[in-house]
């Protein structure tokens, strides 16, 4: 009695031994031709083996290879139609791991990308202090630093949907976050360089380009994690993500993380800008808002199979992956539906969940070639749990704009393509 009759399932290397012939050559079209005869690419030389390729001085900083030139941040001119004060997206469905590279990682910017030198870099701390002090990039370098993995998500990631199904890509819907490694000093350590006063509650951080993007942060958080990073994934920041300093909030959505950081008051309340207490709150269906609604919930995505990175290979074993992340903690488990949230399978997570980073993570299966309408369903730490947007619609209705963690739908055709839909 074969393991399938058993009601096993079977091995993928028994699988695609079978490719060779009978049944298996059915199933796998294609691989089972090349298994029947000579592969050239395998038997004959070929031109890459017969010439010296290029030397270690061809590209003195290193750059993807051509093949990969699509793996690129996009952006949508309908939606950000002014590049200046606009946003591009993470290529997320392309990338696998955790870790974002810069030239990956999405932009966002109110008045443009400056050029600061860290020579003329100066970082002031003033208000409720006993000293105000201002820093030099080389006074911030002499201070103990960390390093620390963290994501980085705008408010907006996946506004667009909270409607219905808009945007046709994992990138588009879902790649307003980038995850990097920041290296920097403990915002705590330059405020008790300074004197924090018993009447310091609140900290107002500004940045030095012409927007400022001033946001109002809880002395409890800026005395937590908050991170005055100089570095990203080893090297210095770019240009777009802030260089040569920026504030990295944990957890926390992407419009506090200023950049080109060039002051932080400490105050007694928040400051109150126009800016800060209109577009960055919530309004519910019933005229009422959410306010202060930093903290970004725990979500998820299926990168792949997704409308940018469908199935090519046909029936067989698929890998099934995406990423997973929460503010409030460390992701612990993802579940995966193939059937619009019918039934679940708990998938693989490629590591143990970060406090505030992106967990990858994988649901090895077979495809029979049939329609699937995969989704994944986030939990982490603290027992949350990832709504649909039917239950973020209850309590938040159609026309809000920001925060919107809900359960994503691909409808994945026979032909393994895919599409961004919206299920009930």
């Amino acid at each position: 009695m074969s393991e399938t009759s058993k009601g096993k399932r079977p091995s993928r290397r028994a699988f695609l031994k079978g490719a060779a012939g009978g049944a298996g050559a059915a199933v796998l079209g294609a691989g089972a031709a090349r298994a029947a005869g000579p592969d050239p690419l395998i038997t004959e030389v070929q031109p890459w083996a017969q010439a010296l390729g290029d030397g270690v001085d061809a590209t003195p900083y290193g750059l993807p290879i051509e093949y990969e030139a699509d793996v690129i941040r996009r952006n949508v001119p309908w939606l950000t139609a002014d590049p200046i004060s606009s946003i591009n997206f993470t290529p997320i469905h392309a990338l696998d791991g955790t870790i974002t590279p810069q030239g990956c990682a999405f932009e966002r910017h109110h008045s443009g990308a400056i050029e600061l030198r860290k020579e003329d870099y100066r970082l002031m701390i003033n208000g409720l202090v006993d000293q105000p002090l201002v820093f030099t990039y080389a006074d911030l370098e002499r201070f103990p630093r960390e390093n620390h993995v963290y994501f980085c998500e705008c408010a907006a990631n996946t506004g667009m949907e909270w409607a219905g199904a808009q945007l046709n890509g994992a990138q588009f819907t879902h790649g307003m976050i980038h995850n990097m490694e920041y290296t920097g000093v403990p915002l705590r350590a330059l405020l008790e360089e300074a004197g924090v006063q018993p009447e310091g509650k609140w900290v107002y951080v500004e940045g030095a380009d012409a927007s400022s993007n001033g946001r109002s942060i809880p002395m409890e958080k800026a005395l937590d994690d908050v991170l005055v990073a100089f570095k990203a994934n080893g090297e210095a920041l770019r240009k777009e993500h802030g260089y040569p300093v920026r504030l990295v909030v944990p957890g926390w959505e992407g419009n506090m993380w200023v950049k080109w950081l060039r002051r932080i008051e400490v105050g007694d309340q928040p400051w109150e800008s126009r800016e800060e207490t209109s577009k960055y709150t919530d309004t519910l269906a019933d005229g009422t808002s959410r306010k202060f609604t930093w903290v970004m919930d725990a979500k998820s995505v299926v990168t792949s199979p997704s409308p940018q990175s469908p199935i090519t290979h046909g029936k067989g074993p698929l890998v099934i992956t995406g990423l997973a992340w929460s503010g409030r903690g460390a992701i612990t488990r993802v579940d995966v539906s193939k059937d619009g949230g019918k039934t679940w399978e708990t998938a693989r997570l490629a590591k143990p969940g970060e406090k505030m980073a992106l967990t990858r993570f994988y649901l090895d299966t077979t495809w029979d070639g049939e329609e699937m309408l995969l989704q994944s369903r986030a939990m982490d730490d603290t027992g949350y749990v990832q709504p649909t947007k039917t239950q973020l619609r209850e309590v938040r209705g159609e026309n809000s704009v920001y925060h919107n963690n809900c359960i994503q739908t691909w409808w994945v055709k026979p032909t393994g393509e895919a599409e961004n839909v919206e299920v009930s």
